[in-house]
């Protein structure tokens, strides 16, 4: 039976309860551990279960650390949690975790592995472009104008809204004009759209576009198939749409397919994705994109192919796009960020594929990137919590299963802590 005791002392430590610490025991038992989660220093942010199911779960800044915690050395703190103790092993498996920086590292150590890891990443949200392209079923206009504003009430500062091309080659993205028709008074972020010509550059700036984006490729045979033309014929166009552009002061992105590999040809020399980059930068572009269309990167191809790219453009203009087919984005986002690189694309629930590459899964989940950032004590202003409503409304809407494993994870958490 309850007292009034524990009942106040449940009170007093349950305001604070991070979510590294939630704990699935019954609602008749306190946790042991409750008293060392009854004080935090000023600067730490603990959010809470019930905070992340409505949509209120914002993490960011650099000190949020289970080291705040001042009744509980950090070191034995952190074994506690990977490891559990002899006397706490049983109730292991019955906690749950966060991202949650933990300061591990102190002094010279921690400037080894961290010091080039940008205190602020900006996340460029592509899934209501990149990742609806290739749906088979065409989704309601009604629904991707939701999913943007979900989106951008998540805190996301780009989302790249739709495209103009032709609708015979992307059936998906044909109510273009509508979707900017209806996005067109929604403050708070940024909306970049494809333009893959003049054409759809004129198109774009008459539905209201104020940024857009032009994508080449590194591999000749992947933009003879993407774009049917070769990579120079693709950059002679594009010079024209930068040419358009900068006379009505609009900026312009560039994305470059298959930086580390192709679905035709194979390996992809790091040299020709340094030659597209420059041409692009050239020409005006004022961020270029470098991705890794069919997941085939690993930190031991991204580096060089990095190195490579950053002697001939500047890291600020620099962002990077990988998918997860091989399961590697997210160490490739690290070795990235370990690099400078500042701004990386991603999409919320894991969706995408390119129509073109075979094989190529979904880009990198949206909230995977945020929780990892997080974790490294990254600033992205994005709330995880939101960012989730608006990953299970699209998945609600396609009838699947988030791709998002920080997503499935933390629900289970969620819908769990629903039925103490």
């Amino acid at each position: 039976m309850l007292t009034s005791k524990t009942l106040k002392q449940f009170s007093r430590w349950s305001a604070f309860l991070p979510l590294a610490y939630v704990s699935t025991v019954s609602s008749l038992e306190e946790p042991r551990f409750a008293y060392k989660l009854r004080k935090f220093g000023s600067t730490a942010y603990m959010a809470r279960v019930e905070e992340m199911e409505s949509g209120n779960c914002l993490i960011d800044g650099r000190n949020r650390c289970l080291s705040h915690c001042t009744n509980t050395p950090s070191v034995l703190l952190r074994h506690q949690k990977i490891f559990g103790s002899a006397r706490g092993a049983s109730n292991f498996s019955r906690w749950h975790y966060t991202s949650l920086s933990i300061d591990r590292y102190t002094g010279n150590d921690k400037d080894k592995i961290l010091r080039n890891i940008p205190g602020y990443v900006k996340i460029v949200e592509v899934g209501p472009r990149d990742g609806l392209q290739n749906e088979k079923e065409i989704v309601p206009t009604s629904v991707k104008v939701e999913l943007i504003k979900k989106l951008v009430a998540s805190g996301l500062p780009v989302v790249e809204a739709t495209s103009f091309v032709s609708p015979k080659w992307v059936p998906q993205l044909a109510d273009a004009n509508d979707v900017m028709e209806a996005i067109r008074n929604v403050e708070g972020a940024r909306f970049p759209v494809l333009t893959p010509n003049l054409k759809g550059f004129e198109a774009a700036v008459g539905a209201g576009a104020k940024e857009v984006a032009i994508f080449a490729s590194a591999s000749e045979a992947f933009s003879k198939s993407n774009i049917n033309c070769s990579i120079e014929d693709s950059l002679s166009r594009y010079r024209e749409v930068a040419f358009a552009a900068r006379k009505l002061s609009i900026p312009v992105r560039g994305y470059i397919s298959c930086v580390v590999g192709c679905p035709v040809e194979g390996l992809v020399c790091p040299t020709k994705v340094a030659y597209v980059a420059k041409e692009l930068y050239g020409m005006g572009c004022s961020e270029i994109s470098l991705g890794d269309t069919i997941g085939v990167g690993t930190p031991g191809t991204v580096v060089p192919m990095l190195e490579a790219v950053m002697d001939v453009v500047p890291i600020e203009n620099l962002a990077v796009h990988f998918h997860d087919t091989y399961g590697q984005s997210l160490s490739n986002i690290l070795v990235s960020l370990q690099m400078g690189i500042a701004t990386v694309d991603s999409s919320v629930s894991g969706l995408g594929g390119c129509p073109y590459a075979k094989g190529a899964s979904g880009n990198v989940a949206t909230e995977d990137v945020v929780y990892m950032l997080d974790g490294l004590g990254v600033i992205t202003n994005v709330n995880l919590g939101k960012l989730m409503l608006a990953g299970n409304y699209i998945c609600k809407h396609l009838g699947r299963q988030s791709g998002s494993k920080t997503a499935i994870a933390l629900s289970r958490v969620t819908t769990h802590a629903s039925k103490l």
